[in-house]
C-alpha cells in the first residue's frame, strides 16, 4: 500500500534528523509550512530550548500583501535578523522532509540575504 503524502514526508524528516543536529554553537533551523502559513524556529537540541522563532503570522509579517513565497523570504530576514540579535551567525537548515524548493528555498535565501551562514 503507497503511504500518504504526509507520512512519506514525515520518514524524509526523520531521515534528515538522524543527520541534522542542533549544537548551541551551531544550532538547527526548523522549517513548518502549512498550505496557509510557514513557520520557522532556530534550535538548540542539546538543551532543547529555542532560541528565535517567526512565522507568517507575525504581525508585521501577515500585514504585508505578498505572494506565499515572497511572505516565506520575509519570515527568513526576520528570523535572521532575531538570530543575529541573539549572536547566532552559523545555523544548520532543517528544511523538515519538505522539498527545497518554493516557500522553503525563499525563506532559506531570506535569511542568507539577512546574514545568516548555511
Amino acid at each position: 500500500m503507497a503511504l500518504t503524502k504526509n507520512e512519506r514526508r514525515l520518514r524524509i524528516k526523520n531521515r534528515i534528523r538522524k543527520v541534522v543536529s542542533g549544537t548551541e554553537a551551531r544550532p538547527r533551523l526548523a522549517v513548518f509550512r502549512s498550505n496557509k502559513e510557514i513557520y520557522a524556529q532556530i534550535v538548540d537540541d542539546v538543551t532543547g530550548n529555542t532560541i528565535s522563532a517567526a512565522s507568517s503570522r507575525d504581525k508585521d509579517i501577515s500585514a504585508a500583501k505578498a505572494t506565499k513565497s515572497e511572505v516565506a523570504k520575509l519570515v527568513g530576514k526576520a528570523l535572521a535578523e532575531k538570530a543575529l540579535k541573539a549572536g547566532i551567525e552559523t545555523i544548520a537548515f532543517d528544511r523538515g522532509g519538505y522539498l527545497y524548493h518554493g516557500r522553503v528555498k525563499s525563506l532559506a535565501e531570506g535569511a542568507r540575504e539577512a546574514g545568516l551562514k548555511f
